[in-house]
């Protein structure tokens, strides 16, 4: 324990050791931490560290006594301080004087003792089932539960910056001097451990005390908890419990929180099965038994109509033939004017040919620009063909289709993309949902 870390920790969480009624029940906290300073070696070079706990627990009966009366007293509805006396105080007699109490006869609270380091116990006592890292060691057939199981319980050993328990010397004055304690919680094991201390003061046949789980699934526990507990002790004006048992007031219960751990292995292994999927699907259109996305993109369709469709019915043979012997017999008929007929025919046919280039809508020809009439994919940008008076590309080229290698991870890569977006508005949709 560093001195600037307890002083820091004071400053934004309170003092350490305290003494609180609740639900006629005295909590008393005490710097465990601090206070096992006082197990080192040369304990009197870190004094400033233990000696504030030291000092509370020299003087934590007395404050026990005063704040149960207090509690009492306003639960009847009076004041919790006795009047002030009308007389004045020396100045020299201020750092002494302390405020009036009553004196009134009561009895005490069933103490709870709150401490992060648990206490001491011999090496190899059970923590009992519900610890969560090594359950007890099955016992004969026929025998009790193993009084000593070293796999079972909270190994006694500490070392540099770290104590697994505090020593035997502490634990006993810790008992001595605060009283009457019947429970205990400590934390810093992260599992749970139920021990009944039989060996030091207390009320009630033993100080049972309950290791709590951490609430967080990064301790080293698959299944954190919290430990829930319920208080019951209806008492008279001077504090004696109504029903007449002191030691059934309090009651406990290990509630167990979700294995955060094992939901983040299932989705691992949802993931690896999945991306197994994907790996086999692209293996399978590489090798050509499934066929592949990529084929529908390879073939690609113009948006507008690229050939022109004439607007004059088109001319059938038997018209033609027709339309020759006409002009024959028309041509031996008529002498010179045979000749008047064929060009005046021809001419009409140019003149179709011309106004055939604009038969289709203008939309065909919105938008064009000769200086771009080219394919980044096509090296010959200089070929191109007159089609209907509008300069266009000669051909454009296929796409390249995908083959061996390349084809495999363009097929796993998309899939894959499509499985994490699809995977991912799902999971934020859940989220959202609660």
């Amino acid at each position: 324990m560093q001195e600037g870390v307890r002083d820091r920790f004071n400053a934004y969480f309170g003092d350490g050791s305290r003494i609180d009624i609740i639900a006629n029940h005295t909590f008393v906290s005490i710097d465990s931490v601090s206070l096992s300073a006082l197990g080192q070696e040369s304990p009197e070079q870190v004094e400033k560290l233990w000696r504030p706990t030291k000092d509370f627990l020299e003087d934590a009966k007395k404050r026990k006594r005063r704040l149960i009366q207090r509690e009492l007293r306003a639960q009847q509805g009076l004041r919790p301080y006795p009047g002030m006396p009308h007389y004045a105080i020396e100045k020299k007699d201020l750092a002494t004087s302390e405020l009036p109490h009553a004196n009134d006869e009561i009895t005490e609270f069933p103490t709870i003792l709150l401490t992060h380091v648990p206490l001491y116990r011999a090496p190899g006592t059970p923590c009992g089932p519900l610890r969560e890292h090594w359950p007890p060691t099955p016992p004969p057939a026929g025998q009790p539960p193993l009084e000593h199981d070293d796999r079972n319980a909270i190994s006694v050993r500490g070392g540099y910056q770290y104590q697994n328990v505090l020593n035997r010397e502490i634990t006993a004055d810790i008992a001595e001097k605060v009283g009457d304690i019947r429970y205990a919680f400590s934390g810093d094991d992260h599992d749970y451990c139920e021990v009944l201390h039989k060996a030091y003061t207390s009320a009630g046949g033993g100080i049972r005390e309950i290791t709590v789980k951490s609430t967080s699934w990064a301790m080293g526990v698959r299944l954190p908890g919290v430990q829930l507990v319920s208080l019951w002790n209806p008492v008279d004006v001077h504090g004696n419990p109504k029903n007449g048992d002191a030691s059934k007031t309090i009651q406990t219960k290990l509630c167990l929180l979700p294995d955060q751990i094992g939901t983040f292995l299932k989705y691992g292994l949802l993931f690896g099965l999945t991306l197994m999927i994907l790996i086999l699907r692209a293996a399978l259109v590489t090798l050509g038994v499934v066929s592949s996305s990529e084929a529908d993109m390879t073939t690609e369709s113009p948006l507008l109509p690229t050939t022109n469709t004439s607007t004059f019915p088109a001319t059938t043979a038997a018209e033609k033939e027709s339309h020759s012997s006409n002009s024959s017999t028309s041509s031996e008929r008529m002498g010179n004017l045979s000749v008047r007929t064929t060009t005046q025919t021809r001419n009409m046919q140019q003149q179709q040919s011309q106004q055939s280039r604009y038969n289709l809508p203008l939309v065909q020809h919105a938008g064009y620009d000769p200086t771009k009439d080219y394919d980044d994919d096509d090296h010959d940008r200089d070929k191109k063909v007159r089609v209907y008076g509008v300069s266009t590309k000669a051909a454009r080229k296929p796409r390249k289709r995908r083959k061996g290698l390349a084809l495999f991870w363009w097929e796993f890569r998309t899939s894959l993309k499509t499985v994490i977006v699809l995977g991912g508005a799902w999971y934020l949709f859940l989220v959202w949902r609660g």
